[in-house]
């Protein structure tokens, strides 16, 4: 069976880069926004091991990569178990979503952040909190199919490709455009610009 889990020694890239942007935000001085952001972030990133979170939203990837994959026969979703079982012509490949792939750091990362974005009301953040957390599902769920198709298509070697660079790429371009239309684009819509006068005016 292939995972997506990518782990040496115990310690994976994933705790790595999360642990680095943490420490960065918590260091942050003289900004209490991000301050608190951060430490919201540190806290959503271990309550993210937590299984109960983690299964189900395997299990919700799962069920919509498959949805696609049952109409064209290019494989098949147990979504009860997380995995999806790519058929090629030298036979099936099995892709097991884990905590990792579940989309649940991810989603940690945009709830944290919006809890703080002060540019929203606090209706505003819960309203575009449940969207973007859809939106993050979804843009995971596409990501597993573009694994599954290019595997289907070019057969097993094509996985590390696959996975690696294509997955990645498709699912950080569409992480950006979320970001850019929830933080970027409404900090500079509602940002409060004050006013000025020049030296000789009175």
């Amino acid at each position: 069976m292939v995972s997506e889990k990518e782990s040496e020694g115990g310690i994976n890239d994933t705790d790595i880069r999360m642990d680095h942007i943490c420490r960065v935000a918590l260091r942050s001085v003289g900004d209490p926004q991000k301050r608190a952001a951060g430490m919201a972030f540190y806290m959503g990133k271990l309550w993210a091991f937590c299984p109960y979170c983690t299964q189900p939203l395997a299990q919700v990837v799962a069920a919509l990569a498959g949805g696609l994959g049952k109409l064209t026969g290019m494989f098949q979703s147990y979504f009860k178990y997380g995995v999806i079982f790519v058929n090629t012509r030298a036979g099936a490949i099995s892709l097991l979503i884990d905590f990792e792939c579940s989309g649940i750091l991810e989603i940690m990362a945009f709830v944290a952040l919006l809890a703080f974005f002060r540019a929203y009301t606090v209706y505003e953040r819960v309203v575009v909190g449940i969207l973007g957390t859809f939106y993050i599902i979804l843009a995971n769920a596409l990501r597993i199919i573009a694994i599954c198709v290019i595997i289907y298509v070019f057969g097993m070697p094509s996985y590390y490709v696959a996975h690696t660079f294509v997955g990645r790429i498709l699912f950080y371009a569409l992480s950006v455009l979320l970001y850019f239309f929830v933080f970027t684009k409404t900090q500079i819509i509602r940002q409060k610009v004050g006013g000025f006068t020049y030296g000789t005016d009175k």
